[in-house]
């Protein structure tokens, strides 16, 4: 049995290569090991031994450089971190290692759930849009069209912050369309997702890939192909894309029309009877999908309202009684901060996060959506970041971190209560009066996360007092610098879907 012998090569002197992990048409992907970086595993891409020619490589060049360029404007295609030449020669690039499913895996397995369709595609759009407008390359305004939209191309990851993240791959096969430039009309892409114009070789532009994205988006709802070729050779295909009206879509699947009918205008056989751009998409999608959470968070509140009532109503009234009658402590600072405290109501305490701000600041963000999020250090020491946003968009963002030290009694109360009961009371206080309570909210925090927590705090007590708490709060404050932007860019998405309503 033959091994590959790449395994173990030195790129560099810096990525070890440890295991292959795709091939396709452009060359092959391995997993390697950055060992500047302490081992972090990252995706290595060559350019294929046939494509070896100095058009190919060039390609391949402006490849890791438009998707690095990219990557800096939107967080649903894949980050590109190095470009280089091996010894043999081979051109090739240092891509971000996700691990994660591609679409075209999961539903050969099983139909997805209609909001998680929603969610791909509305991700698989802002992708599209941020390539579709562009960039700017070697000084010249540059559009680029991926030409080989499919589902085994959308990949789809777990993030800490946002959840499920969609990463667009392999824009191999992109050409940048420039002015006063000549085209090479050479076909590439795949048959079954490639638009009529594509197969004929013509000049492209961004409704080809909204072709493709009907395509992909038809056989996500339905596990289907929309067009059924005589075969499967260039010829049949063709025939198919150009003269075969798309199926519709089965009505036992209750595909809203809204939605049926914009998967078939996605497939028109005219570019000019398509969605003229991702945009057009975006704007029935976004309400759609925020209509539909708000229906299934109703539904859910429905279903556990009886529970609530019976576990809240013995202690709410007592708990938010004695929150409006706290006092700013003598021991803080009057100015801008927030910190952690206990709140014994009912011989029961509770978590509670205290803030100062401005009396007109705390006024103007009454109405702001709240976001939580968790972040945990046991090197050096166990440290625990508790992140709340409050965001409305005339405002945007306030940030109130603070930290818990999980080798403290009082570090470990607050997180046990906070995995625990799932919720916490934020009391905001005036600078200019702090002598009362001004507004008191209460965050909830995703069940998920409430195991976490509660597995923290037990990790944190097998531990022991590294003593460095300074270090690991600085390290946590590095990581909330490199997720303000994925939150911020949540917070304002979900901003734009709610203010259709």
């Amino acid at each position: 049995m033959s091994t590959d012998p790449n395994i173990g090569r030195r790129l560099s002197n810096r990525y070890r290569l440890v295991e292959l992990a795709g091939k396709g048409a452009m060359g092959r992907v391995y997993r390697a090991e950055d060992t500047l970086l302490g081992g972090v595993n990252v995706a290595v891409k060559f350019l294929a031994q046939t494509l070896l020619n100095q058009r190919m490589r060039d390609r391949f060049e402006r490849e890791a450089t438009i998707c690095a360029l990219l990557a800096e404007k939107t967080m649903h295609i894949v980050r590109v971190k190095d470009y280089g030449v091996d010894d043999h020669d081979v051109p090739y690039y240092v891509m971000e290692f996700l691990e994660g499913e591609n679409l075209s895996d999961m539903i050969k397995n099983k139909a997805l759930p209609f909001g998680q369709c929603l969610s791909v595609l509305r991700q698989v759009c802002r992708g599209l849009e941020c390539a579709h407008q562009g960039i700017l390359f070697k000084g010249e305004p540059s559009q680029i069209i991926h030409r080989d939209i499919k589902p085994s191309n959308i990949l789809l990851v777990q993030d800490v912050s946002f959840g499920e993240l969609v990463k667009l791959l392999d824009f191999g096969i992109a050409k940048l369309v420039e002015a006063n430039r000549d085209q090479t009309h050479s076909f590439m892409g795949t048959l079954a997702y490639c638009s009529p114009e594509q197969m004929e070789g013509k000049e492209l532009d961004s409704r080809s890939d909204i072709y493709s994205l009907g395509v992909t988006l038809y056989e996500m709802l339905s596990r289907d192909m929309p067009l059924l070729p005589e075969n499967n050779s260039f010829g049949g295909w063709y025939k198919a894309h150009h003269d075969f009206q798309p199926l519709p879509l089965r009505p036992e699947l209750k595909i809203p029309s809204e939605l049926s009918q914009l998967v078939m205008r996605c497939l028109a056989k005219n570019p000019d009877h398509r969605p003229q751009s991702v945009r057009d998409i975006l704007q029935l999608i976004e309400p759609m999908e925020a209509e539909y959470n708000r229906t299934r968070k109703l539904a859910q509140l429905d279903a556990i309202a009886p529970t609530l009532t019976r576990a809240e109503n013995r202690t709410q009234s007592s708990l938010e009684q004695v929150c409006w009658q706290q006092k700013w402590p003598e021991d803080k600072p009057r100015q801008k901060i927030v910190f952690p405290q206990l709140i014994r109501a009912s011989n029961e305490l509770y978590a509670s996060l205290w803030v100062m701000l401005g009396l007109e600041d705390i006024v103007n963000r009454r109405s702001s959506s709240r976001y939580n999020q968790f972040l945990f250090s046991t090197i050096p020491h166990p440290m625990l970041l508790w992140l709340t946003v409050l965001y409305n968009r005339k405002e945007g963002p306030r940030w109130l971190p603070c930290y818990l030290d999980l080798k403290t009694g009082m570090g470990q109360k607050i997180t046990h209560l906070l995995g625990t009961n799932g919720y916490y009371r934020i009391l905001f206080f005036a600078l200019e009066n702090p002598n009362q309570c001004e507004n008191l909210t209460t965050t909830t925090i995703d069940p998920e996360q409430c195991r976490r927590l509660q597995d923290w705090v037990q990790i944190s007590k097998g531990l022991p007092n590294a003593g460095q708490a300074t270090m690991s709060k600085s390290l946590l404050r590095q990581e909330l610098e490199k997720l303000k932007p994925k939150i911020l860019m949540k917070l304002e998405a979900n901003a734009s879907a709610t203010h259709h309503y």
